[in-house]
C-alpha cells in the first residue's frame, strides 16, 4: 500500500494523514451501532494508513472512549489519539460546558481510563465555557502536557480572539470546527488567525452530515438526529439540496463521488486544513479516502466555490440551543 498523504497539525512535529477518521457516529448518533463491527471499521482504517482517529468524552458519554481503546489495543503506536473534553450532560436541555482548571484534569484522567492509555496525543477543548477564562482552562491543559499525559493541544469552535488568547499561553496544534462547502464562513475567519499563529485546522462534518454525499436525495430520506438539524428541516432543505445537486454535476464531470469532489475541495483550501469525515461503513471509508486520488485544478477548485457561494446553505448549522455554544 503505497504511503497516504500527510500533513502537519502545527509546528510541533505532529502529523497525520490528510483524511481521518470522525468517530461520533459510532456511538448511536445517526442511528444504532454495533460495537464489534465499528471495531473492524477501526481497524480497517489503521490498516489503510489512516492513523487521525478523533473521539470524544461526549459520544455516549464515555462509550466512544471506550470502543476506541479496545479497537487500538496492539495498535497503538500506529494511531494519533484524539480526544475531547468540555461538555457536560444535561438531560432533557441542550449540554452545558465547563472549563474550569480542576474539571479539565478529572476529565483527561477519566478519559485516560476509559481509552486504557497512558496519554492523548491531542486533547481538545471541546466547546469553550465563557464563564471560564480560557487563559485558566489552557493553562491547566498545559498542566496536563507537563505530566506527560497529553502532548498537544487543541481547541474546538473558540472564535478567533479566543484562539489568540489560548494559543499565547501554550502553543495549540489545531482548531476544529465544522468545515465544507455548505458551512464555511466561521471556519475561514477563524483559519485566518490560525494560518498566523501556525495551527493547523481540522475540519469535521465535512460532508455536510451526510448533504454532501448524495446519499439524501429527498425530504423523505432524513430521519434521526438529522431531522433536529435545520438545514434538513422542510423549509430549507430544498435551497441545500439544490446546491448538493451543483456538486453531483461536478462530480461526474470529474469522474468521483460527490463525497469524494467535496473532500478534494476542501483539502484543496490549504496545507493546513485535513478532514476527519464520520461513517460507520468500511465501503464509504473507502470511497471517502478516494478523495486523495482526485485532484482539483485551481480553476475547478474557484468553479465549485462560485458555484456554492459562502453562505448560501439555508438554515444555521445547530438547532437554537447548540448555536449558543459554537464559534465563541
Amino acid at each position: 500500500m503505497s504511503q497516504l498523504q500527510r500533513r502537519n497539525l502545527g509546528t510541533g512535529g505532529l502529523s497525520v494523514s490528510a483524511i481521518g477518521l470522525g468517530l461520533m457516529s459510532l456511538s448511536g448518533v445517526y442511528g444504532a451501532a454495533d460495537d464489534a463491527a465499528s471495531e473492524k471499521l477501526i481497524h480497517h482504517a489503521i490498516d489503510r494508513g489512516v492513523d487521525h482517529l478523533d473521539s470524544s468524552d461526549m459520544y455516549g458519554w464515555g462509550h466512544n472512549e471506550e470502543l476506541l481503546g479496545r479497537a487500538i489495543k496492539g495498535r497503538r503506536e500506529k494511531v494519533m489519539l484524539a480526544t475531547k473534553f468540555g461538555q457536560v450532560q444535561r438531560p432533557g436541555q441542550h449540554n452545558g460546558v465547563n472549563g474550569r482548571p480542576d474539571f479539565v484534569i478529572a476529565s483527561c484522567e477519566a478519559s485516560l481510563k476509559r481509552l486504557n492509555e497512558d496519554v492523548i496525543d491531542l486533547y481538545y477543548q471541546h466547546r469553550v465555557d465563557p464563564d471560564v477564562p480560557v487563559e485558566e482552562t489552557v493553562g491547566a491543559m498545559k498542566k496536563l502536557v507537563e505530566q506527560g499525559k497529553v502532548r498537544f493541544l487543541g481547541m474546538s469552535e473558540a472564535a478567533p480572539d479566543r484562539i489568540r488568547r489560548a494559543h499565547a499561553v501554550h502553543p495549540i496544534a489545531a482548531v476544529q470546527t465544522e468545515y465544507s462547502l455548505l458551512y464555511r464562513a466561521e471556519a475561514e475567519a477563524s483559519r485566518a488567525v490560525t494560518r498566523e499563529l501556525g495551527i493547523s485546522f481540522v475540519a469535521y462534518a465535512p460532508l455536510g452530515r451526510g448533504f454532501l454525499t448524495g446519499a439524501i436525495q429527498t425530504f423523505d430520506d432524513v430521519d434521526g438526529r438529522r431531522a433536529a438539524h435545520p438545514r434538513f428541516q422542510k423549509e430549507n432543505f430544498d435551497q441545500n439540496r439544490a446546491l448538493v445537486a451543483k456538486i453531483e454535476g461536478f462530480a461526474k464531470d470529474k469522474g468521483c463521488t460527490p463525497s469524494q469532489l467535496t473532500l478534494a475541495w476542501l483539502l484543496a483550501q490549504g496545507q493546513d486544513v485535513v478532514a476527519i469525515p464520520g461513517t460507520r461503513y468500511p465501503a464509504r471509508f473507502d470511497e471517502n479516502l478516494g478523495a486523495l486520488n482526485v485532484s482539483l485544478t485551481q480553476a475547478e477548485v474557484d468553479a465549485i466555490s462560485a458555484a456554492v457561494p459562502k453562505g448560501a446553505a439555508a438554515g444555521t448549522r445547530y438547532p437554537a440551543g447548540g448555536m449558543g455554544g459554537v464559534f465563541i
